[in-house]
């Protein structure tokens, strides 16, 4: 099975539609799958729900596809950092599914691993459980969360081979490994891509039995605050 593709574009083909959702690696502009959002932003794609801890920054990342108007839900952990975002949601534009940034991450771990639930005591007691089956155990009260599955998770490594698995370079992998499982397809964007047999089976981070399509290329890497001490 070919994995391997020469572009972002060409490695999206045939997996948009209108109104699809989609999963996206990266922890504010650490590990964001740079190459495959701005395809997305070139193929006009819209209506489109996206899973992701936040949306990028003005101008950049998932911000990107705020700035084009495609984006029409964000299920997220954190809107900060990003005016547009604001101003979208508080103006009515963007839906927007707040969840706290652990349940979010099991959301999409368990609906990789094919579980459709799952009870947490993170959010009783505020607008997050809202709307959700309370249960008691042990005399403590739970909410429950369903498990996140999407049409295509996006994602950024550091290397892959061509059989798909994947190494991501320390605090890279954040949100990566959980958005590339729950997606039906996963397209993922890496520095380089290599012989299979040339990493070693303990250092893989993500089986490529998850990963359908590989693509390399040149990443920005723009640091979202940067903090430097005085001279």
């Amino acid at each position: 099975m070919k994995k391997v593709y020469a572009s972002a574009a060409e490695a999206l083909d045939g997996l948009l539609r209108d109104g699809m959702s989609i999963a996206a690696g990266g922890f504010g502009l650490c590990g964001i799958p740079e190459l495959l959002i701005d395809a997305l932003v070139d193929s006009g794609v819209k209506d489109v729900t996206i899973a992701s801890n936040n949306c990028g920054v003005d101008g950049f990342g998932l911000g990107k596809l705020l700035d084009t108007r495609q984006i029409k839900k964000m299920i997220s952990s954190y809107v900060g950092e990003n005016a547009e975002f604001m101003r979208q949601y508080l103006s009515g534009e963007l839906e927007l599914e707040f969840n706290p940034q652990g349940t979010l991450a099991e959301r999409m771990r368990a609906g990789g691993a094919g579980i459709p639930g799952f009870y947490t005591k993170t959010g009783v007691g505020t607008v997050i459980a809202e709307g959700k089956e309370h249960k008691d155990f042990n005399g403590e009260t739970y909410i429950l969360e369903t498990g996140i599955v999407v049409d295509l998770a996006i994602v950024k490594a550091w290397k892959a081979d061509t059989s798909g698995n994947l190494v991501f370079r320390k605090t890279a992998r954040n949100f990566n490994v959980p958005a590339a499982t729950c997606g039906r397809v996963c397209v993922a964007e890496v520095e380089e891509i290599v012989p299979v047999g040339s990493l070693d089976p303990d250092c893989i981070h993500l089986p490529g039995i998850y990963v359908h399509r590989i693509i390399t290329g040149t990443h920005e890497k723009r640091i979202e605050q940067r903090t430097v001490r005085e001279g």
